[in-house]
């Protein structure tokens, strides 16, 4: 069994996120969403626990997220879904800290390979599942006049 420890990883300047937006990084091979809330920042894992939605792309409104795949909306701080409190699902937090400009967040890596520690957050890591359209059927599909042989005139 490996030991695990945490390391501090610097990630970007403060103005390089507007306030209440998130920008998505990599880092230790996991996606974190890194948002400014305008007095603080906040880091959480980036995929969403509910369907792997992109929640650096979500609204931000206070101290939580909506994601903006199915609305499902969780809490910065705690990492807890919001409105849906029976739900089990929570988000992987990461502590985060500023110092001369610069955004850095702390994450849990194993010592001898620097790879991050397991989450204890289940199911985070589903597939995220696209809507994939179906093809018209031809009773919507746009009818256009064909001309046939015996339409055309001499």
């Amino acid at each position: 069994m490996s030991a695990t420890g945490k390391r501090w990883f610097q990630v970007t300047h403060c103005e390089n996120i507007p306030v209440r937006e998130g920008r998505r990084v990599e880092i230790a091979s996991r996606q974190i969403a890194i948002f400014n809330l305008g007095d603080r920042f906040l880091a959480v894992e980036n995929p969403c626990p509910h369907r792997g939605g992109p929640l650096a792309d979500g609204i931000v409104s206070g101290t939580t997220v909506v994601c903006p795949l199915h609305a499902w909306k969780f809490d910065l701080i705690q990492g807890n879904a919001v409105n849906h409190p029976e739900s089990s699902q929570c988000l992987v937090t990461f502590p985060v800290c500023v110092e001369q400009g610069i955004v850095s967040i702390e994450i849990p890596v194993a010592a001898e390979t620097e790879e991050p520690s397991p989450s204890v957050c289940e199911h985070r890591d589903r597939p995220l599942r696209w809507v994939q359209r179906k093809p018209l059927s031809p009773y919507n599909a746009v009818q256009r006049p064909v001309d046939s042989p015996d339409s055309v005139t001499s």
